[in-house]
């Protein structure tokens, strides 16, 4: 039988207490992160057709919610996979996690958005017909917002990005 070395569990209990942020750090970042990546959705909307468009209050609310509810999810694992590492090592965490989580937090709110919508034409839940539906209907929303919604994070949620990341990276402890 295998013993477990108490320097390891040390080192792995030290490694999950820096991966905690303070809770103002998770509130206060999460309404700022939202609030980017909302500013980020409307900059590039503006720039496109000058926002001439009759969803711009349900894209903002999207991309608000997906930053905030990204950021405290994605911001201690990021502080995990940073902890100990070079400056360079702590930037690509906070970068892949940041991006990527609040990429994926889109669009699963993108896929929900359209289960709502497409919720009445749906078989019952639970049926295996159902299910197929949901599946279906997921990855063509998700497969939509790769193609019309990406491009909203371009390019000013791009450089909040490396920003932050930066920051991020130069002030963990």
């Amino acid at each position: 039988m295998d013993q477990i070395n108490p320097a390891s569990a040390v080192a792995t209990t030290g490694r999950l207490r820096a991966a905690i942020p303070s809770s103002r750090l998770l509130l206060f970042g999460a309404f700022c992160w939202g609030a980017a990546m909302a500013g980020s959705a409307l900059s590039a909307l503006y720039l496109r057709n000058g926002l001439l468009t009759s969803h711009v209050p349900a894209l903002t609310m999207v991309y608000f919610l997906s930053g905030a509810f990204a950021w405290p999810l994605m911001l201690p694992l990021a502080r995990l996979l940073a902890h100990r590492r070079p400056l360079e090592g702590r930037f690509a965490a906070f970068f892949l996690t940041l991006s990527l989580g609040t990429v994926a937090m889109t669009a699963f709110l993108f896929a929900m958005d359209y289960r709502w919508f497409y919720a009445r034409w749906h078989a019952p839940f639970g049926t295996l017909v159902w299910a197929f539906q949901f599946v279906f209907t997921s990855a063509s929303a998700v497969y939509q917002f790769a193609i019309l919604g990406l491009g909203l994070f371009l390019p000013f949620g791009f450089v909040v990005l490396v920003a932050v990341s930066f920051y991020l990276a130069r002030h963990m402890r």
